[in-house]
């Protein structure tokens, strides 16, 4: 018995009720992502605006008519926030107690003027003036040099990055090139070369890349350029001499066109050229157009011809047979695809138009665009005119005639052309005559299968011949038909030159344990406490044996190349891409667009196990891919996102909502527009139950999880790491002032409104406060000095790194830590509890479970009172001479992460043996 996900009802394997359920089910997830491409649209639009109206906003003109605005708005009776006139006179009196005059000012010119990203009054490090934006940090220029030897290898793969949009070259060099590469074995991606960001995923994600009919306009080149940072080696395919100007110009029907379109013809040529020289290697049609491509540079290039496919030759077997016994007509035909092969039939014109007038049986039909000599007017209907045929029925009149006629102008740019008019003759039967161009004396033999014809006389013969000879027509065509299938069919094509030139996919071998992480953010964008822990596990996890693959997020860097970029950072293989610009609750919570992205890298990088470390923005679409290819996956619990919108479970006033078994109808109240909640319940519980493990950070953490209905034995604690000393703390000087910390940023959920109060009530000024400003290493600032008014020294730092906690840690002696809710864990607590430093921090929760109140830090109740913090700050104030040469006395009982890394590692093998157990079974 099958139960299909998501619903009560039990189905029998195979029934059309099941199949019904598939489609329906296939029909939700394209709406899925159809609605998600929709709203990443208008996401992207939205973005767009509000960059443009920082931009104006950021102006001369805005800020020489701010006051023009101020007044507008006070005529209005509105002050310049917006608020009403009325609360002028509270406000004032409310700056008036913090600051007197100087509180005042600051507000009314931070009311008329923006802010800037300039250095202001305060207290700044050197690193602050040294402020990069995001994309000069994470820039692709960064990325390029993070791929090495030690990357994992992926599922055998080939994409095509195509012109498809040439009907016939795309038939036959693009889709019967994905089906014989499928007849080999090979995974195929086939990408129109417009869609850069899409082809700059599937680099990504493959093992070797054509480039086929594609110009080297600059966007295309930077996907070249990836293709060679991925050690891709890629092929540039062509079938048409199109990137040798000297030759191209040789063919007399480039002289017909009007001159705009031989210019146009020509400037594409010097952008063929560029690419296929900055692929370096390629694959030609005919064995003249490889020459070509070697004597233009490459030193590589392979032979794959024009074939026939199963589309050709079941429309051929579905037509009816010709016999060609109509005594009445004899029937040539000619087809033309395009208006550029006139010069092309004038090779057979003269002949033709004396054989007609020899042999009143012989009839012309035209298939497609050609400018036929006045002299076929007298011929009368016996010269026919069809206007492009769909392929089906081109093959259909093709076959209704008795003689196929393929005349090329003797020139390089032609021997350089296909045989494939001889090929699809020969496939419905028809006997053909052909100029001698190399790919026809490749296949044809004169007299044998068919007829090869260069002067005038020689095609008025040839015609003659066959109209008068039916029995030789009919043994020629029945021999170029067995010839044709015998090196054309698709199973010879795939065996003979499919395999010579691509091989066949070999399976890479499984080494170890392999292990696809995701989380959020990731190395080199390297951001909070659980990417910091995700980093760390996957590089240790590495060491000792274990293949580790990411998934992880990036910002848009450049607007036209926004796919996904692999790379390779402390061994593990990353593939980070790009989440939409203002992603709304719902597209953090179930993200069509991400899990597409996933997918394609679940299959190729082929983990045992998958272990889900912070999925806030990558979205839990990803989970179910994993339901669908039944792949095991592991869920590290971080923060209450799994259980509550707000994902801290701080309700909008900034308290902590304080309940223990989620009740939907408190979350509805909380978010009464919040519309989704009854879904985001279902898409969560599902998530959760079919994960293989559950793993949370702390056990007070663990006991959230437990009262809202998880097993015992489902979830387990895995305590985070994190880095430990290199090096002994610098002590304090005896008797200086207290030196406070606070990394929170301005996030109420951290407690930076409570802490700004509490500091702001402080009459001594004995202390200095380090704020560390998260935003500036992301090029602007969240906090300002002219904001606080406080009678200590303030000071503003950038985010540090992990080789930066030393230094950090050396410059406080008490970290206040006034969380607004039950932490998950509380990284920052350990750092600064193994580096002896005083936490003050609010408990319960996991953030206070290593912290002893009164002996290594200060505990705090949840009250959300600035008060309460500020008694704590106080009491300290006053005991400052407890930090000179002070000693965390519990520092032995911290984790570490070579412990959490050795409990994960058996956490995960453990539910592989399980799986592999049960299939054995």
């Amino acid at each position: 018995m099958t139960v299909q996900p998501g619903s009560n009802v039990t189905l029998l394997p195979g029934t059309a009720e099941e199949d019904s359920q598939k489609v329906l089910l296939e029909s939700y997830r394209s709406s899925a992502r159809l609605n998600g491409m929709r709203a990443d649209g208008l996401q992207i639009e939205n973005t767009h605006l509000r960059d443009q109206m920082a931009l104006v906003q950021s102006s001369l003109s805005w800020r020489v008519t701010a006051p023009l605005r101020l007044v507008r708005g006070l005529s209005l009776g509105r002050l310049p926030s917006g608020r009403p006139l009325r609360e002028l006179p509270d406000r004032v009196t409310e700056l008036w107690s913090k600051g007197g005059l100087r509180a005042v000012g600051g507000a009314l010119a931070r009311q008329a003027l923006p802010r800037s990203g300039k250095k202001r009054n305060s207290v700044l490090s050197k690193a602050t003036q040294q402020v990069t934006s995001e994309e000069a940090v994470a820039g692709h220029s960064v990325y390029s040099d993070l791929l090495d030897e030690g990357a994992a290898s992926l599922a055998p793969k080939i994409l095509i990055i195509a012109e498809v949009s040439l009907r016939q070259c795309a038939k036959y060099r693009v889709w019967q090139k994905r089906d014989l590469l499928e007849r080999l074995g090979w995974a195929v991606q086939v990408v129109d070369w417009r869609d850069i960001g899409v082809a700059m995923s599937g680099l990504q994600l493959c093992t070797r890349v054509i480039f086929y009919r594609v110009p080297g306009f600059e966007t295309v080149m930077k996907l070249v350029a990836e293709a060679h940072r991925l050690r891709l080696e890629p092929w540039w395919e062509v079938d048409d001499l199109i990137f040798d100007a000297e030759e191209y110009l040789q063919n007399g029907n480039i002289s017909s066109l009007p001159q705009a379109e031989q210019d146009l013809l020509m400037s594409g040529v010097t952008l063929f050229r560029r690419c296929m020289l900055g692929c370096g290697r390629g694959i030609a049609s005919t064995q003249a157009l490889a020459q070509a491509m070697l004597d233009a540079g490459l030193t590589d290039v392979s032979v794959l011809e024009n074939a026939l496919d199963h589309e050709t030759l079941e429309i051929a077997a579905s037509l009816p047979t010709h016999e060609g016994t109509d005594v009445e007509r004899v029937w040539v035909s000619y087809g033309s695809g395009t208006n550029t092969h006139d010069e092309d039939f004038r090779q057979a014109q003269a002949g033709l138009i004396a054989a007609m007038e020899d042999e009143p049986r012989l009839c012309l039909r035209v298939i497609g665009q050609l400018k036929l000599s006045d002299d076929f007017h007298r011929f009368g209907d016996r010269v026919e005119r069809l206007t492009e045929l769909s392929y089906r029925d081109y093959l259909a009149a093709l076959s209704r005639t008795d003689i196929a006629i393929a005349p090329l102008e003797p020139t390089l740019f032609n021997d350089c052309k296909s045989n494939i008019k001889f090929l699809e003759a020969a496939v419905v039967g028809v006997t053909a005559i052909c100029s001698p161009r190399n790919a026809f004396l490749s296949v044809m033999r004169h007299g044998e299968n068919g007829l090869l014809a260069v002067t005038d006389d020689d095609w008025k013969q040839s015609f003659l011949t066959l109209a008068r000879d039916v029995p030789l027509r009919q043994r020629l065509a029945i021999q170029a038909r067995q010839d044709v299938m015998e090196r054309y069919a698709p199973e010879a094509m795939a065996v003979t030159q499919g395999r010579a030139v691509f091989g066949t996919p070999v399976i890479p071998e499984r080494k170890a344990l392999r292990v696809l992480m995701a989380n959020v953010y990731y190395a080199p964008r390297s951001f909070g406490g659980a990417t910091i822990v995700a980093e760390e596990l996957a590089t240790r996890l590495t060491q000792r044996g274990v293949e580790v693959g990411i998934m992880t997020s990036r910002p848009r860097l450049d607007e036209n190349l926004s796919g996904s970029i692999r790379y390779v950072i402390n061994g593990t293989d990353v593939l980070s891409a790009v989440i939409p610009e203002g992603t709304d609750l719902i597209g953090a919570l179930d993200n069509p667009q991400m899990a597409e992205v996933f997918a394609g890298w679940l299959d190729a990088y082929q983990p045992d196990v998958v272990h889900v470390h912070a999925a806030q923005g990558l979205g839990t679409a990803m989970l179910r891919v994993c339901q669908e290819r039944g792949v095991l996956y592991v869920l590290t619990l971080h923060d209450a996102w799994w259980l509550c919108d707000r994902q801290f479970m701080v309700r909008e006033d900034g308290h902590y909502c304080f309940q223990t078994r989620i009740d939907q109808q408190v979350c509805q109240m909380c978010q009464p527009h919040a519309r989704h909640l009854r879904d985001r319940v279902t898409i969560m519980h599902q998530a959760l139950a079919e994960a293989a493990l559950l793993i949370s950070p702390s056990e007070a953490h663990r006991q959230l999880y437990l009262a809202n209905g998880v097993e015992p034995e489902r979830i387990v604690v895995n305590r985070n790491g994190f880095r430990w000393p290199e090096r002994p703390r610098r002590q304090r000087t005896p008797g200086s002032r207290i030196r406070f910390g606070f990394v929170g940023g301005t996030e109420a959920v951290k407690g930076y409104p409570q802490l700004k109060k509490c500091m702001e009530s402080l009459e001594r000024s004995d202390w200095e406060l380090v704020l560390v400003d998260n935003k500036i290493n992301l090029g602007f600032r969240s906090i300002h000095a002219e904001d606080w008014s406080v009678k200590g020294e303030l000071k503003i730092v950038p985010a540090f790194t992990q080789a930066g906690l030393d230094d950090f840690y050396d410059q406080i002696d008490v970290l206040l830590f006034p969380s607004q809710w039950k932490e998950s864990y509380g990284l920052t607590v350990r750092e600064a509890l193994a580096r002896d430093v005083w936490v003050v921090t609010t408990a319960p929760g996991g953030q206070s479970e290593d912290v002893v109140d009164g002996v290594n830090g200060t505990h705090l109740p949840l009250d959300g009172r600035p008060e309460t913090l500020a008694a704590a700050v106080k009491s300290l104030l006053g005991q400052a001479e407890k930090f000179d040469g002070y000693v965390n006395p519990f520092k032995s009982s911290l984790a570490t992460y070579e412990a959490q890394t050795e409990e994960l590692l058996g956490f995960l093998e453990r539910v592989v043996k399980r799986k592999a157990n049960l299939v054995t079974h």
